[in-house]
């Protein structure tokens, strides 16, 4: 076997040796195998990093906003060329199947497309005469330096979909923390959007550890925050960043639950679950993980989703027949299969039990096969808590009522489903549910790049959201100008200058 690849970090667009003490192991989790080996980057290179970033804004910014877009323009054709490129690199370090991965890059190209429009959603407002002879014009601005602070699950999407576009389209610089188990992809994405014709520094990546993550929480250049990953910790880093008077949004935990009423279309239904619950192994915050199923169907639909599960194929994610590829690592898959033991602790009815889940030939393999358990009281922490895995909990519920009040009692509020034919309860449940992304038969209700992203409650901590409007006025700040020309026969200077110098003007 190959010794695995020694990565650097890349700063002014210059791959560079780390200084690190110590490399932290990159797997292809379908085998288990190292391939790769990530640094720990030391403080004095995320500083450099940051520093290329502060030295790249002033040019960066000051180019037409035509100019910046052209740049998602070409990578968004590169992007294209290289999907199965950089969707074989996806299913190999993180384990997702490839079907899966590949959607991973149309999101990335989805979201260069709404960046190429910051002509249009990066204007501000103007209005003539707002108070006597005085007319204002609001612009928006970018402020410099964002740093994104990204997961393991969506090692493409995330940094370079959710983040990057918009960031540097609006005339921001960039350094992206990738996650150290999960970064060639994110490399890869970062050869390309150069090849793209990006100027050095507006981009910079580093892998490191929490410790010099936390340089760019108080670090005087960097404006603003993007975090993706647990609610503890973006509570942590939303407070630390905010009291630093930086801009954060953090994206957090969900335990998304669904509703099953009688009137559904069960077996439509039940494979929308499916795939919502299993894919990615369950490891997205847009997963169905627990599903409140009225008792009068509970029994006929419960054998729909235990079927459509026990068909779904497990296996090695870069084989193209696959439907569930392993989890990220070894250690990612003990969690999962210690809460499916605290499942069963807890008193649930294990209808499917993944734990023993093996692959012919990838042993060594993270795999972790479809859970379901049944008959979840709402005090089990196992129907409460993010699992993060292929795992998905039955709460049996008599009514409509009750199974909105059991889910709007999560302190989590990513993602919300409703399964019915009533437009009245589909309604009430859009007008009632807490979550900041609704489905009405739709099991994974992500909205498209132009809509943002909007998780509420624990699930985030910030005011603007991902992607959308919301990601333009995240990365600009407002600047109100306003202004008054005088006659040349100076008549006006004559004239008492009011406190409020036409700024309140009522006749």
């Amino acid at each position: 076997m190959p010794e695995p690849k020694r990565l650097k970090y890349s700063v002014n667009g210059e791959w560079k040796e780390s200084k690190a003490q110590r490399y932290m192991p990159v797997t292809d989790s379908n085998t288990g195998a190292v391939i790769a080996e990530a640094p720990c980057c030391t403080a004095d290179e995320v500083n450099e990093a940051i520093a290329a970033a502060k030295e790249a804004f002033g040019p960066w910014s000051d180019k037409p906003i035509a100019v910046r877009t052209q740049v998602m323009y070409k990578w968004k054709t590169l992007l294209e060329q290289h999907i199965e490129e950089i969707a074989l690199l996806t299913s190999t370090e993180l384990g997702k199947n490839l079907d899966e991965a590949r959607g991973e890059v149309i999101k990335i190209v989805e979201a260069a497309e709404v960046a190429a429009a910051c002509p249009m959603t990066m204007q501000g407002d103007a209005l003539m005469n707002v108070s006597t002879d005085h007319d204002t014009t609001m612009y928006r601005e970018p402020l410099g330096v964002f740093a994104g602070i990204v997961p393991f699950n969506f090692p493409a999407m995330i940094p370079f979909g959710w983040i990057t576009p918009l960031c540097i389209t609006t005339g921001n610089t960039l350094v992206l923390k990738l996650a150290s188990q999960v970064p060639l992809s994110g490399m890869r994405l970062l050869d390309l959007l150069y090849e793209a014709g990006l100027p050095r520094g507006v981009v910079n990546v580093v892998t490191c550890s929490r410790n010099e993550a936390e340089i760019f929480l108080e670090h005087p250049d960097v404006r603003g925050i993007s975090f993706i990953d647990s609610t503890e910790t973006g509570r942590r880093i939303y407070s630390k960043a905010a009291a630093h008077g930086k801009r954060v949004r953090a994206l957090c935990e969900a335990k998304n639950h669904g509703i099953v009423l009688r009137d559904a279309a069960l077996v439509r239904a039940a494979r929308g679950i499916i795939n919502s619950t299993f894919g990615c192994a369950g490891m997205r915050c847009m997963a169905l993980p627990v599903l409140c199923v009225e008792n009068a169907i509970a029994d006929e639909f419960i054998s729909h989703l235990v079927q459509f599960a026990k068909e779904r194929v497990v296996g090695p994610a870069y084989d193209p027949k696959t439907e569930l590829g392993p989890v990220v690592s070894a250690e990612h898959k003990k969690f999962v299969t210690d809460w499916i033991a605290k499942g069963v602790e807890e008193g649930a009815e294990l209808l499917l039990d993944g734990r023993n889940a093996v692959v012919p030939g990838y042993e060594n393999g993270f795999y972790i096969g479809p859970t379901i358990f049944d008959h979840v009281k709402p005090e089990m922490s196992v129907g409460n808590c993010e699992i993060f895995g292929p795992v998905t909990t039955i709460k049996r519920i008599d009514s409509f009522e009750e199974g909105l009040a059991l889910a709007n009692a999560s302190p989590f509020a990513n993602g919300s489903c409703l399964f019915t034919g009533s437009g009245y309860y589909a309604r009430e449940f859009v007008r009632r549910t807490h979550a900041g992304m609704v489905g009405v038969n739709v099991g994974i209700p992500v909205p498209v790049a132009f809509f943002p992203f909007a998780g509420h409650k624990n699930s985030f901590f910030g005011d603007l959201h991902v992607l959308g409007r919301d990601g333009v006025a995240f990365y600009t700040e407002a600047k109100s100008v306003t202004t008054r020309w005088f006659s040349p026969d100076g008549e006006e200077e004559a004239r008492p200058v009011s406190t409020w110098e036409g700024t309140v003007n009522r006749t």
